[in-house]
């Protein structure tokens, strides 16, 4: 029996590695163009690590005019779960991250699929096969309790771990042992015949880390299960390699990976990518620095930000300066410029583990909130209601003209007011403006808390002052005429300069009217209030209050 006969004895396939390296040509682009790939398991729901890394694999790929694609590698069919590939995608989407070709929930986009590892099995078995008859990988039938017994000796003797040298039992079987085995029914895996020596060290550059040494390979690891899929390991550089990925970029966790699969390339006699192995989302804990934890942290969750109505946009501009430490600098020199036209670089990527700062979330969040206009902000707020809040959704909804102008104040002017960081508070900041929602149990009184005296001013200023149709400086002035009768003083200057000789200050006046209008001292502009709820809500609440 020949090494191709003796291939075929081991592994069936339909067609042979060269048909598939005709079958995926290499890509015709242009220099320079990144071909890269999102590649999640469909064990579970994105978390912010994976949306992180995805949306760096797909912009470093569309800035540079070349290709992304999303492939599932679901070759641990256990670990899988129903309905795990609808919402990766879904959840992608919601934050516009969009691939040019793989998986949909349409079926396959673009000519290098199937896209699914679990539906290109005789992909994987035709290169197994290249590599038996090359004699660089061979058959296994050690039992779970022979690897076992292995390692416990390994771990008394103190050696290394693994499945290497002396320890490959199998390796050193000859074709006619094998053949008799197999005939005997004996089940059996392949293993990479690994050339490597770990007392050897090679040089690797990662494109985020820079210039490093690693030990070689020399463990006989597993390429073929038992089952006929692949290993991670294998399936990973044969879709990579017909494909065509020009750049690996997944998250550090895979750095310790290297040495196996800069060998697996090597072995395949395929061209290497680039790797940039991006560092990971930390928090601070005891005074030290860990890996943001799916189990752990509720940040690690996609939904947390949901739940919480943190606008994506503002999630994913908050992830970007994360990813570059300069782009922060370029929106602040680039006010009116969309955040798609910065350029990623991998040389300003961080390192070393970034900490999640919650705070500049937040900040970032409120800043992009409030560059929106009145009407996005009224969907957004509504969405987030209509899952979270369905009772403060049916509000918006039967006052959808309203509720949108109450967004839309200080809203359009050259420094808009930044009072929203997420939506789940928005009913927090505006419940006073409806009446089936306004019910006080406390008044912010400041200055002025005599019964009386607030009475004195609401009742003058309503019955003498109050004009519905003033514009604001109208308005304004009407209500420096009722502060000035009652005895406060109509500038802020004249209060400073003889405090004693008035009540108070106009705003101390002012203040009243918002707070038995609101119950809140500190509100959006007063004059933008008293113009939506109108004469009657106005009328209606003063009385509440002076009655």
């Amino acid at each position: 029996m020949n090494r191709e006969e003796y291939a075929d004895f081991l592994v069936k396939s339909e067609h042979d590695y060269k048909y598939y390296e005709n079958k995926y040509p290499k890509r015709n682009l242009s220099e320079g163009a990144m071909v890269t790939r999102y590649a999640p398991s469909p064990t579970g729901l994105v978390h912010l690590g994976a949306l992180y890394t995805s949306f760096i694999s797909v912009k470093m790929a569309k800035q540079s005019g070349g290709v992304s694609f999303l492939r599932i590698e679901d070759t641990d069919q256990k670990r899988s779960i129903d309905d795990g590939v609808r919402k990766i995608i879904e959840d992608l989407a919601k934050f516009d991250i969009n691939f040019d070709e793989g998986v949909t929930l349409e079926g396959d986009k673009g000519n290098y699929g199937p896209y699914t590892q679990s539906e290109r099995g005789d992909i994987y078995k035709a290169f197994v096969k290249k590599l038996i008859i090359e004699d660089k990988a061979y058959p296994c039938f050690c039992s779970e309790d022979d690897l076992k017994h292995d390692h416990d000796r390994q771990a008394a003797n103190k050696e290394r771990l693994g499945y290497y040298g002396i320890w490959a039992r199998c390796r050193r079987l000859s074709m006619d042992d094998v053949i008799e085995k197999v005939n005997n029914g004996e089940k059996y895996i392949i293993r990479l015949k690994s050339r490597g020596n770990f007392n050897h060290h090679f040089k690797f550059k990662d494109e985020i880390k820079g210039k490093m040494e690693l030990p070689e390979n020399d463990q006989d690891i597993v390429i073929l299960k038992s089952d006929g899929l692949p290993t991670y390991h294998f399936a990973h550089a044969v879709d990579d390699h017909l494909m065509g990925t020009t750049h690996v970029i997944r998250g550090d966790e895979w750095l310790s990976s290297i040495p196996v699969h800069v060998q697996l390339f090597e072995m395949l006699d395929f061209e290497l990518p680039k790797f940039a192995h991006v560092s990971p989302i930390c928090i601070e804990e005891d005074g030290k620095k860990r890996k943001l934890s799916k189990r752990k942290d509720p940040e690690a969750a996609i939904s947390f930000y949901h739940k919480k109505g943190i606008p994506n946009k503002g999630l994913m501009l908050f992830l970007e300066t994360i990813a570059n430490s300069n782009f922060e600098m370029w929106m602040l020199q680039n006010k009116d410029s969309d955040p798609d036209e910065f350029k990623l670089d991998f040389k300003r990527m961080p390192i070393g583990g970034t900490l999640f700062d919650y705070e500049k979330l937040i900040s970032i969040s409120k800043n992009y909130i409030s560059k929106l206009k009145a009407t996005e902000v009224y969907d957004m707020a509504f969405e987030w209601a209509s899952l979270y809040d369905k009772d403060f959704a049916s509000l918006m909804e039967k006052y959808k003209d309203y509720t949108t102008s109450i967004f839309n104040i200080e809203r359009e002017q050259k420094k808009p007011r930044k009072d929203i960081a997420y939506f789940s508070e928005v009913k927090d900041q505006i419940w006073y403006m409806y009446d089936e929602l306004f019910n006080p149990s406390v008044y912010e009184w400041q200055k002025v808390t005599g019964r009386s005296e607030i009475k004195n001013i609401l009742d003058t200023y309503l019955n003498d002052y109050y004009k519905e149709d003033d514009d604001k400086d109208s308005w304004f002035n009407h209500m420096k005429e009722a502060a000035v009768k009652l005895g406060y003083a109509g500038e802020m200057r004249e209060y400073k300069d003889n405090p004693d000789n008035y009540k108070g200050s106009i705003a101390d006046f002012s203040t009243v009217v918002r707070v038995a209008l609101t119950s809140k001292c500190n509100t959006p502009d007063l004059y933008e209030i008293m113009r939506l709820l109108g004469k009657d809500r106005i009328m209606s609440r003063i009385n509440k209050v002076t009655m």
